[in-house]
């Protein structure tokens, strides 16, 4: 079976630095203080130029910009 993923329009922000979105925080575990966001699956680094897209439930993750490119398109 094949499935098509429903047309959903999503917020999201690409991150730099800390301070471009108030998800993006420091890994509070790990002694290497990564980047990312806390998700509902766990802790999800983030690198520079990742987008922080905002999930249908209100939850934050992080997303390649290869893989935003290839998702999704911009709307007005």
């Amino acid at each position: 079976m094949k499935f098509r993923k429903k047309p959903v329009v999503i917020e999201a922000t690409q991150w730099f630095k800390m301070g471009d979105h108030p998800a993006v925080i420091r890994d509070p575990v790990t002694v290497d203080r990564h980047c990312g966001v806390e998700t509902l699956e766990g802790f999800m680094r983030a690198s520079p130029g990742d987008w922080i897209i905002t999930g249908v439930k209100g939850e934050h993750y992080p997303c390649k910009p290869d893989i935003f490119e290839q998702t999704y398109e911009a709307v007005e």
